[in-house]
């Protein structure tokens, strides 16, 4: 039973199906090691013991029927909270969910509880003032990376064996990369829908973090929109025999040079990739996305920002203080209102020409490469809310360098853990393909880990615990 927490989902619902473990002694043992680990990580809030316990005994159908699971705290299931990481939402239980929060109930998981994310999503670490900072299970000292911070120590630490996440301009990837994790962002409109539609560009994606391919694989298959934009593509179980054309780039999207440890994963993956028999060339970065990408994405979370403090102010009658949201949120709302009335206009303008551009650059290839991360693995405070707001641009550009563009095309890319430093930490590769191309990349995924499997590659704190 000590064991259960190093199985991947897809064998824990096994053991349920076969009769040989139970749904309860799943929940038990996942509960036992957060309670034994979190204390350390800080990665879980809302944990709802005794519903968790219930529906245990349930029964339950599904393609994870009875597997324990941790959801990012800014998605909302009835009965548990949804602070969005946000002083200012405290105590919010939702009463209603979405197609998605459905869809994850009918696949069978239960719920145990949420994970940590920085504030409303914006921060690339995640160590908020409502709940406190989450460490990264290979070295407490450092982040975990955000937004979905959380839902990656969670797995990382063998809490639980996937978790629920989400990823407006890297915050699935990064966190994977960090904490030795994969981490698949699907296509734009892969998913079935988790938050109403609005005018706003549309750049945020649901999905999880998991240890496995196949784990993630399975999850996007149960959460798939059968009606979206793309053809469905199902679960996709193993590689394919078609060799691929990889274009290998290093610099960020702002010129600037990666990190060693991130050139390093690259020379690996690319070593990797050509004894694999897919072709490999170096080719020059996105042509000058960067700052475009950034002035967008701010901008746009500016104007998401203000209208959620106008919406809050209408329901109750009362402005939003300063006090209640995060210093970087309220200088971010702050800053957002003093530009010009057409600011977020210019910022949608912004974000078409760069889904443009990287379009047509992601179409050269089946599958590009770069590193995941734009700086060396960060320790907490690095992205600390406190800090001034002009302090967090210039280092979320530095740490996020590579990931927004996707977010901006909606185009599939994941991390991959090919690679440790010389001083063990993780370090993720990035793979990317065309809109739509979601299969393709986790057919590559599936040979990558066979070829350099990582599913036995765990901090120490997983091991003590």
């Amino acid at each position: 039973m000590t064991e259960l927490w190093k199985l991947d989902a897809t064998a824990q619902a096994e053991l349920v199906r076969s009769g040989e473990v139970s749904s309860r002694e799943l929940v038990e043992a996942a509960l036992g090691r957060i309670d034994s680990l979190d204390p350390v990580v800080g990665a879980v809030v809302g944990l709802d013991r005794e519903r968790a316990l219930a529906q245990a005994e349930q029964p339950r159908s599904g393609r994870f029927a009875g597997v324990p699971f941790l959801v990012k705290d800014l998605l909302g299931q009835t009965g548990l909270r949804c602070s969005f990481g946000s002083r200012l939402f405290t105590g919010f239980v939702p009463q209603e969910q979405s197609p998605y929060a459905e869809a994850i109930d009918a696949a069978g998981l239960i719920t145990l509880g949420k994970t940590k994310s920085s504030e409303f999503g914006l921060l690339g670490s995640t160590e908020t003032l409502l709940d406190g900072p989450v460490s990264n299970p290979w070295r407490t000292t450092h982040s975990a990376g955000g937004s979905s911070g959380g839902s990656a120590a969670a797995v990382a630490a063998g809490l639980v064996a996937f978790a629920q996440s989400s990823d407006g301009g890297g915050s699935i990837r990064l966190p994977a990369a960090l904490c030795g994790l994969f981490g698949f962002k699907p296509s734009r409109g892969r998913c079935l829908p988790a938050v109403p539609p609005s005018d706003l560009p549309d750049l945020t994606i649901e999905h999880c973090i998991s240890r496995s391919v196949r784990d993630s694989a399975g999850f996007l298959a149960e959460t798939e929109n059968r009606d979206g934009a793309h053809d469905p593509i199902g679960l996709v179980a193993e590689p394919r025999k078609e060799r691929l054309r990889i274009g290998v780039y290093r610099g960020t999207l702002l010129g600037q040079d990666p990190p060693e440890s991130g050139a390093r994963a690259v020379d690996r993956a690319i070593a990797l990739c050509r004894e694999l028999g897919h072709v490999v060339e170096e080719v020059s970065p996105p042509a000058a996305v960067g700052r475009d990408v950034s002035d967008a994405f701010f901008t746009v979370a500016g104007a998401a920002m203000d209208r959620v403090i106008g919406m809050v102010a209408s329901m109750r009658g009362e402005a939003v203080r300063e006090g209640e949201l995060e210093p970087f949120t309220w200088s971010l709302i702050t800053w957002y209102r003093a530009l010009p009335p057409d600011a977020l206009d210019r910022a949608r303008d912004k974000v078409v020409r760069t889904a443009n551009v990287v379009e047509q650059y992601l179409a050269q290839w089946d599958v590009t490469l770069c590193p995941t991360l734009g700086v060396e693995p960060p320790e907490l405070g690095f992205l600390a809310p406190e800090l001034t707001r002009e302090i967090i641009l210039d280092r979320t550009e530095a740490l996020a360098g590579y990931t927004p563009a996707h977010n901006m095309v909606g185009a599939p890319a994941m991390s991959v853990p090919l690679h440790w430093s010389e001083d063990g930490l993780p370090v993720g590769c990035h793979f990317a393909a065309p809109r739509g191309q979601d299969a393709r990349l986790i057919a590559l995924a599936y040979e990558l880990e066979a070829a350099s499997p990582w599913a036995e590659r765990w901090p120490e704190l997983a091991i003590a615990g």
